[in-house]
Order: structure tokens, then C-alpha cells, then sequence
């Protein structure tokens, strides 16, 4: 008997698992909202040295503003001030006749600068003068909290495979909550980065535990429609990160305005089950029984509670059921694991590297900051509900293998497009991002179907590590174009094209069942069903020995 026989008898979709993806749905939209919360944060306005020290001296006492700007910050070639420079001494003669003021003596900033809050009342670069030869800390910020996030990745997928998905979970709810929150009361930048790292490393835990979560609970035909649905969560909370931060221009409050979701979440975690497989997999058929009982109930199948007993959940996995414990380093162990995780772990790097080299990218096409976040986010939900139907039709592989392909052309059309014409570079981008998101809601789902239970969050957890690896190089990829215009286009079509390679390699998983040992991916158990046999090959084969 296989779990999916199980499932279907409870009914794979019913009002159970639908209460998990709702509960997890919610988990997940603040988790975009972090993630591209730089873009808004870390902004940057435009801003000059603050002069008020020489109004409070006399100096401009009938001068209008204008005129004070311009006896003592030089303009720049838009005749807007200088950002980083003002006169060493006020040039009144600039007011009576124009001169060439590249020839004038000019000293960095004195006493600071002066920001415009047209835009943002107070952003990291307002709070800490990060500006000038400081505006690199901006970038910084970023770069440390996927760092935090890919380290995290592999922290959570180890502990919940040890520990299972729902402990974790709640770890992940309450830590990622409470560094955040922390944050937003930094009183310098240091310790503001430090809990940046933080709430990186607890935060992402939530992503690759709901995602599991939800795929080990529904039957295979819901799959994609799970996989559709948290991707959508990801798709929703980008586009309302848009207005929540048209909304509330303070970076303090911004933060905690989009952790506040994690405070529901956390209390509607009592209603999240654990994971069935994983229990049983790891040998707790009592509680393993307890969970399906009560998904059995809920989805009104109460005629079914009686076949679930201890003996038929121990039919279910063939293998050894010795106490053993799994770690990351049987994703290296046997060449089968080993090939996969290679494969997977690649394509993961490439997909974040190419999604997020475009979404960190929403000031370079000219248009306002908060519709460009907007428009991205949007793109998503066609982009996403396209591959409902493509991962059915065409399968996982081939949805993967075009989706990527789709969007290493549109990066490389945008470095045939000049600069100056921003509208038709930022229609391509959008494109760009929606069939980047595309490709990787599809590695998502790709990844939990090609890893045994046993490593299933082992193997989340390294993919996503490696994703967020390829995130933290995002940023450091655009600032290629101070070498040239294109070199960081050039290079994530680049990676875009070698994803799909890579891609290519994989096997197909539509309408199979999940492997749930390492003797399903290697074949190499007697009594083992082979690795991931389709349900009309069991049926077929069951109808034939009758």
C-alpha cells in the first residue's frame, strides 16, 4: 500500500488540507515582503550637504533658498546640487553671472545633508547619513540578510526533518517575528544588520516547511494546484508590499507593518497538523494514526478510520526501521542522491540568481518606485496561473526547461534595447519577472517531488540554500554595469541559459507518486515499488494479476 492510496481513500483535497494551505498561505505573505523590503528601506533620496550652519552664521540672511544653494553647492550636469560636495567657501559672484564651477574649490559635506522626504519620511540611508562614500552599506543590507536567509535554509531543512515540519514551523513564526520587530528599534546601523541577519536566518524557515507541508498532505492530482496557490501567496504579498510601503513611509514602521501577519499566523499554528509521512517514516504510527484519523473526519470519510491502524501505516515504507537519523550528507552518499542534488541545486542558484537580479532592479527602467513594485508583483499572478495549466499539459520538466529559456531572451532583448527608451526596457523586464517567478513556483513544487520523505526537507533545505546563495550574488551581479552598461544583463541571460541545460537533465515527476526512502531514488531495494511508478502503472499492473 502507498500513502497516496491512503490519501485518496481521506480524500487528498478535502477540507483538511485546504485549512493547512490557508494557515500557510498567510505564513507566507510576509516572506516577500522581507525579502524585497530593501527596495524601499535602503532607498536612497536625493539629498545635498546641509548648509544651515552658514544661514545660522548670517551669510544667507536675504537670500532666497535657491539662491543659498547655489552660492555653495556646485550643480550637477541636470543642475540639480551636488549630492556629495558643497563650495569650500560661498561664491556670491555665481549669482550675478554664470561660471564654469568645475574650477572651484570644493570640500565633502561638513555638517551633514539635507534629504528630501517628498518620497520617504525617514529611510537606513536618512537615519545613518549612508550616503556618499557610505551608500554601499545600502547594498550591504541586503547582501547580510540573504545571507542570513541561506544559512537559515539549511539550518531549518536539517531540524525539520530531525524534528518534524510542525515544531520548526512555530520556531520559524515566533524567532523570525521577534527579530524583526527588533529591528525596527536598531539605534545603530551595526545592530540593525546583525538582526537583519537574523530575521534572514529564522524567517526562511517558513517558506521550505509550509511548502513540504502542504505537498505531503494533498494527493497528486492537487499538487500543482497547492504549488499554484503558495506561489500566488508569494505574487500577493509583493504587489501589497507596494502599498503598504506607499502607505507608511517610515522604515520602522514599514518593518513591522509586514511582519504583523507572523502574530496571526503564529496563533493559528495549533491548527496545523504534522506531517503524516514524515511520522511515519520515522517510526510514530501512533500519532501518524491520530493526524489521518482526524483528516478523515474532517473530510467526512469517518467509514475509512477504521483501516488505519499501526500495521497498515508500517506497510507503507519499505525500509529499515532502525532510529536512524538523516542528514544533508546522504544527499551525497549514493550517485543517484548525489546526481540530483547536483542538478537541483544548480538550477535553484540560476532561478534566484536571474529572479532577483531583475526584482532588486526596480529603480533602473525610470519609472516610480512603487509602480514598478507594483507592476512585478502583478505580473506574477498570470505568470503563475499559466503554469497550473503548462504543468499538467506539458509536465514539470519541460514547464521548467521554457520558462527559463523565455526569460534568458527577454534579458538578452533588453541589452539590444537603448536606455533611454525605459518604456520598452521596463515591458521587457516585466516580462523577464514573470517568467522568472514562473520558473521558479515550478522549481518548488519540481524539488518536493524528486526528494524521499526522508530527505525531503534535507533536500529543501540545500536547494534553498544554494537559492539564496544565487540572491545574495544578485546584487552584486548589477553592480557589473559600473564595468559596462550590459555586463550584468549579459551575465544573468547567461545563467539563465545554463538553467535550462541543467534542467533538461532532471526526470519527469507529473502524476507520480513521491519516493519516500533513498531506495526509491537509487532502486536498489528487492521489495522496493519502483522510484516514483505512476498510479495508472499500479493500477494497470493490479488489475492484471487479478
Amino acid at each position: 500500500m502507498k500513502f497516496e492510496d491512503l490519501l485518496t481513500e481521506i480524500n487528498g483535497f478535502g477540507r483538511f488540507q485546504k485549512m493547512i494551505i490557508c494557515i500557510n498561505f498567510l505564513g507566507r505573505f510576509t516572506i516577500p515582503c522581507h525579502f524585497l523590503l530593501s527596495n524601499f528601506i535602503a532607498a536612497i533620496p536625493s539629498h545635498h550637504c546641509d548648509i544651515s550652519s552658514l544661514d545660522a552664521a548670517g551669510i544667507f540672511w536675504n537670500l532666497s533658498r535657491q539662491q543659498r544653494l547655489t552660492i555653495s553647492i556646485p550643480a550637477q550636469e541636470d543642475e540639480t546640487p551636488a549630492s556629495c560636495y558643497m563650495f569650500a567657501q560661498p561664491q556670491f559672484h555665481l549669482l550675478k553671472n554664470y561660471t564654469n564651477t568645475t574650477e572651484l574649490p570644493v570640500v565633502q559635506c561638513q555638517n551633514g545633508w539635507e534629504y528630501d522626504n517628498s518620497t520617504f519620511i525617514s529611510t537606513l540611508a536618512t537615519q545613518w547619513d549612508l550616503v556618499c562614500d557610505n551608500r554601499g552599506l545600502n547594498k550591504i543590507v541586503a547582501t547580510i540578510f540573504f545571507v542570513g536567509v541561506m544559512f537559515g535554509a539549511a539550518f531549518f531543512g536539517g531540524l525539520s526533518d530531525r524534528f518534524g515540519r510542525k515544531p520548526m514551523l512555530l520556531v520559524s513564526y515566533v524567532s523570525g517575528m521577534g527579530f524583526a520587530v527588533a529591528s525596527s528599534f536598531s539605534s545603530s546601523f551595526i545592530m540593525f544588520a546583525v538582526l537583519r541577519f537574523f530575521t534572514g536566518f529564522t524567517i526562511t524557515g517558513i517558506i521550505i516547511i509550509s511548502t513540504v507541508l502542504n505537498v505531503e498532505w494533498v494527493d497528486i492530482q492537487h499538487r500543482r494546484l497547492v504549488c499554484v496557490i503558495d506561489s500566488l501567496a508569494w505574487a500577493f504579498g509583493s504587489t501589497s508590499l507596494s502599498l503598504i510601503a506607499f502607505c507608511v513611509r517610515d522604515w520602522r514602521w514599514l518593518t513591522v507593518a509586514v511582519t504583523s501577519p507572523l502574530l496571526l499566523s503564529t496563533i493559528l499554528w495549533w491548527w496545523v497538523p504534522e506531517s503524516a509521512r514524515w511520522l511515519i517514516a520515522n517510526g510514530k504510527m501512533e500519532k501518524a494514526c491520530y493526524y489521518l484519523h482526524k483528516c478523515a473526519v474532517t473530510n467526512c470519510r469517518e467509514e475509512v478510520t477504521s483501516s488505519i491502524t499501526n500495521e497498515t501505516l508500517s506497510s507503507i515504507f519499505v525500509t529499515d526501521r532502525e532510529k536512524r537519523r538523516y542528514s544533508y550528507l546522504d544527499l551525497v552518499r549514493t550517485p543517484k542522491m548525489r546526481r540530483l542534488a547536483l542538478l537541483t541545486g544548480t538550477i535553484w542558484f540560476c532561478v534566484a540568481t536571474i529572479t532577483y537580479g531583475i526584482s532588486l532592479n526596480i529603480t533602473g527602467f525610470g519609472l516610480n518606485l512603487y509602480l514598478t513594485q507594483f507592476v512585478y508583483g502583478a505580473i506574477e499572478v498570470p505568470a503563475k496561473l499559466s503554469i497550473y495549466y503548462l504543468l499538467d499539459k506539458i509536465g514539470r520538466r519541460k514547464t521548467e526547461a521554457g520558462a527559463l529559456l523565455l526569460a534568458g531572451i527577454s534579458l538578452m532583448i533588453n541589452i539590444f534595447i537603448p536606455r533611454d527608451q525605459w518604456v520598452g526596457r521596463t515591458v521587457v523586464a516585466i516580462m523577464g519577472k514573470g517568467l522568472s517567478s514562473a520558473a521558479f513556483a515550478t522549481i518548488i513544487l519540481y524539488c518536493s517531488e524528486l526528494y524521499p520523505t526522508v530527505l525531503r526537507q534535507n533536500g529543501m533545505g540545500f536547494n534553498s540554500f544554494l537559492g539564496r546563495l544565487g540572491v545574495a550574488v544578485a546584487p552584486l551581479i548589477l553592480l557589473l554595469d559600473n564595468t559596462w552598461g550590459y555586463l550584468s544583463q549579459v551575465t544573468l541571460c547567461s545563467v539563465a541559459l545554463l538553467a535550462v541545460l541543467v534542467a533538461c537533465q532532471l526526470p519527469e515527476t507529473r502524476d507520480r507518486c513521491l519516493p519516500e526512502t533513498i531506495e526509491d531514488i537509487e532502486c536498489t531495494g528487492k521489495n522496493v515499488i519502483k522510484h516514483l511508478e505512476t498510479l495508472e502503472e499500479a493500477e494497470r499492473m493490479t488489475t492484471n494479476k487479478k
